[in-house]
């Protein structure tokens, strides 16, 4: 049987999600006797685009030289995978939103107390885009796998899919379905952060005080955090519900149960989740699943947490 040929493009990202790939260890031969990696930047020196069954891009946009290569890549293969968060939502540098492209350029140049300049570079360097964008903003995208970087398992599962000819299994669930912990009321009156106190090793963190994203972020990653003692932070993404309604959001959902199994005020955690939205939003906030909410306000709530 002929290999497939799958090529990959690195846009602007850490190589986290390359990493990824390794890391399914012994189940990447199995892989690797049924695809052709025809274009891999991290590894090999390809300047064209060959052309592939299946393009894996990693990483966001945010320079016109991405546009640039995810456009390449469009042309050359039959079948598009947005892999991590960052190329699915914008990813954790889709921070920068919630600020202008200049606030941006002072603070890393001119008013850095390390870097200091009088100028931006701007010789020589792709031009910034306004602001970080997921892949699907620019191209059509065929198959998703969010995930920072996304687990061995779903990689795994993503490859031997587009090698049988099949669509991938990935589930609606959310981290909460693989967490072993339970969720119970509690006579818990005020939040805390997680090294302030010893946790119970079998109860939901948001029966303890304790901000959880794991009910309302989609399982790419087979709960690790929670189940070894660390709350979730949203690294996949938003839950399916908070996706496809347009009046739910992550602090409302997670204020609604919390509030309903402790005795903490729902705008008490309505408003800790606003104070530090680059935190609890850090995955997605490029994102028009957030953006287009009209109940997303992160610059005022940025602005209220400054004051």
């Amino acid at each position: 049987m002929s290999k497939v040929p799958v090529s990959f493009e690195w846009l602007s990202g850490c190589s986290g999600c390359e990493l990824a790939v390794v890391d399914m260890h012994e189940k990447l031969l199995r892989i690797l006797d049924a695809v052709e990696i025809v274009r891999l930047p991290i590894l090999m020196d390809m300047k064209g685009y060959p052309k592939a069954a299946l393009g894996i891009i990693t990483g966001g946009l945010r320079t016109e030289h991405d546009i640039h290569c995810l456009h390449e890549m469009r042309k050359s293969c039959d079948r598009l995978l947005a892999f991590g968060v960052c190329s699915v939502y914008g990813g954790p540098q889709g921070s920068g939103y919630a600020h202008t492209l200049a606030e941006l350029e002072d603070a890393s140049y001119r008013t850095n107390p390390t870097t200091r300049t009088t100028f931006v570079p701007d010789q020589g360097v792709p031009k910034l885009l306004d602001g970080v964008r997921p892949i699907d903003s620019e191209v059509q995208v065929d198959l998703y796998l969010p995930g920072c970087p996304p687990h061995p398992y779903y990689v795994f599962e993503a490859l031997s899919a587009v090698v049988e000819g099949r669509e991938p299994e990935f589930g609606p669930q959310n981290v909460c379905y693989r967490c072993d912990r339970k969720m119970v009321h509690t006579d818990v009156t005020k939040l805390r952060r997680i090294h302030e106190g010893a946790m119970e090793a079998d109860k939901c963190f948001l029966s303890q005080g304790v901000l959880c994203m794991g009910s309302a972020t989609l399982d790419r990653c087979l709960a690790p955090c929670p189940t070894r003692g660390a709350p979730c932070t949203g690294c996949a993404g938003p839950s399916e519900n908070v996706v496809l309604e347009p009046n739910r959001d992550l602090r409302t959902e997670i204020a609604d149960r919390m509030s309903r199994i402790t005795k903490i005020p729902r705008e008490a955690i309505v408003r800790e989740m606003e104070l530090r939205s680059k935190t609890y939003y850090a995955y997605a906030m490029a994102s028009p699943v957030f953006r287009q909410k009209p109940t997303f306000l992160l610059r005022k709530w940025i602005s209220g947490a400054a004051s």
